[in-house]
Order: structure tokens, then sequence, then C-alpha cells
């Protein structure tokens, strides 16, 4: 390594780094039937998920309800200290409770514990302690014990709440997958931003009826770039007599022709030809229930601005363009 590398800074992080990790390799040996059972609990909550935990593990708690309702599970975070003080009213019979302490004792947690199991809910335990108050008390105890934090005094918490979060989110996976969690429900969570966009269907956003350039394989070629002017899309579609694709004809393909017909020195009229000779056949096409991230996906890969929109009986019905996506924030 260069000097720079062996910076104190850069060491530390590399140390730091390593802790993390380890502390969550060292969850795999752990998964066991008590993960299986805690994912049946959360599979058969007919309420919602109740997330709680003190500091750090508080933080840690707020992401995994975040985590739990944008894949399909109704989850709050609930505050153990503001619980004992009225809050614990929104924890009903129908809701199960995850709770986050690393030391298993935490005085605001020990609190909610009586009042839980009156409730009859059921209590997930995420402990580094299994021997802990609170694993006493839970009906399913998960092990994220740490052997060391990354604190360099061991003080704050830094492995132990990594490995929390990542055993939370190990739960929220297994359940996602459990409900059969699919695209077109997480685009219904997710509407805004970037990753709403991505998300959208290719139905939402093409151009259809009359603003889809349509022409047949016998129209001039003057009467195609006409059309094509007028679409603004930089292509025109053509379709056969019995109304399927059979083509589609690009700025690109005219300055192909062109440039051929000048590098050969021929004095063709271009304007005779008609579009079935200039078309480019079995061109991309995509469906219109698609996700824009897959029409998107389709252009880059294949260098294209604009996909024809076809359902299964290859007749079309629009046109997405890579403009389109830049106006929707994706590119």
């Amino acid at each position: 390594m260069t000097p720079k590398d062996q910076h104190p800074d850069l060491e530390e992080a590399r140390r730091v780094l390593q802790v993390e990790a380890d502390a969550i390799l060292g969850l795999l040996e752990r998964l066991d039937e008590q993960f299986i059972q805690a994912v049946e609990l959360l599979s058969g909550c007919r309420g919602r998920v109740i997330t709680t935990g003190m500091g750090k593990s508080g933080i840690i708690a707020r992401k995994l309800a975040a985590t739990f309702s944008s894949t399909g599970t109704p989850a709050q975070f609930l505050h153990p200290a503001e619980a004992v003080h009225g809050d614990l009213g929104i924890v009903t019979t129908h809701d199960l409770v995850i709770a986050l302490s690393h030391s298993g004792e935490t005085e605001e947690i020990g609190r909610l514990l009586e009042t839980i199991k009156r409730l009859d809910v059921s209590l997930i335990a995420l402990t580094g302690k299994k021997d802990s108050t609170l694993a006493r008390y839970a009906d399913v105890v998960l092990d994220v014990g740490v052997s060391a934090e990354a604190c360099p005094m061991g003080l704050a918490p830094t492995a132990s709440t990594t490995a929390a979060l990542v055993m939370g989110d190990a739960l929220a996976m297994a359940l996602l997958k459990r409900k059969g969690f699919r695209d077109e429900d997480f685009a219904a969570l997710h509407p805004g931003g970037r990753l709403g966009a991505r998300l959208r269907r290719v139905r939402d956003m093409m151009h259809q009826g009359a603003a889809v350039p349509l022409v047949t394989p016998e129209t001039p070629l003057g009467e195609v770039i006409g059309i094509m002017s007028a679409g603004r899309l930089g292509m025109a579609v053509v379709t056969g007599p019995d109304g399927r694709l059979a083509g589609v004809i690009t700025d690109g393909d005219l300055r192909r022709l062109l440039a051929n017909d000048l590098a050969e020195g021929s004095a063709r009229d271009l304007l005779a030809f008609r579009a079935a000779g200039v078309m480019s056949a079995s061109p991309r096409t995509i469906a219109p229930d698609a996700l824009a991230s897959q029409a998107l996906r389709l252009m880059e890969s294949h260098k294209i601005t604009s996909l024809v929109v076809a359902g299964k009986d290859q007749r079309p019905v629009g046109v997405v363009h890579l403009h389109d996506l830049w106006r929707m924030g994706m590119v």
C-alpha cells in the first residue's frame, strides 16, 4: 500500500468495516427454527407489526417499520417511553410486536412487557442476550449478539445495531417472499420519485391513439416523412392490412438510405420509395403492462430511442419514447 493508503483514518475505517462485516456474517450460523417461527408469526398477523426500541435500537426499529410498510405489511413504530404515557393504546390484540434491545434489559422496554402479554400479543425479540428479561417474555428470540462493537472504546452501539438492522431486513424480505409480493404491489406503494417512475407501467406513459404515427407498407416515402415530422417521435409505425405490426421507419433509416445513395452516386428519386422498401422489419416491442424500467433497459441495451407498444396479437397500441422517460426523471 502507498503511504496515503496507510493513513490512520483509512486504517480505522477498514477496522470498523471488518468488525461490522464479521457481525453480519456471524448471524448466518444462528439462523434456525426461531427465524422460521418469526416469519410464520408475521405472516399470520391480522393487524399491524409494532416495532419498538430505545435509543439507537429505536432508530433501527423505525427503519424496520418503514421497510415492512413499504413491502406490504402495515407497521408502526412505538416509542417505549411514550408508550407508558398513553401511546400503548395503539397496540391491539390483532397486532404483533417486535422489540429491539441489545441488552434485553432496557428499562423502558421492560415496562411494556406485562401489558404486551396481557393483550396476548405475539412478541418477537431481537436481542444480544438470550437469557435476558426481554428474551424470557418473547415468543420468539432472534440472537443478534456481537462479539465486539466497532467503537474503539466498545461503548457506542455500532456492530450491534448493524446486526439488528440486517436481521430485521432478513425478516422483512423472507415475509415479502412468503406473501408473494410482486413488482406491481411494490409500484402501488411507491408512486413518487425516481423509484415510482421506474415502477410505472408503459401503458400509463405511452403515446397512443392519434398520437401514434401510423403508415402502411404502400405509403409513399414523402408522406411517411410528413407523418413522422408531425408525430415528433422520430419514427413511424408500419402496419399491414390486418393491423398487425409490419415494421418501423426511424430517422436513422432515412439517413442510411440517403447516405447509401450518395455513396453510390445514385440519382434515384427517394420520395418515390414506399414504406416497405425503407422500414426495419421485426422491430423491438414492449407490452403495455411492462414496467417503465423494462422499457428503459430495452432502449439502452439496443441503443434505440423509441419502442412500439404492442399486445400479444402484435397490433400496435402506442409508442414509448426515451424523452418520456427523461421527463419522468428516470434518465
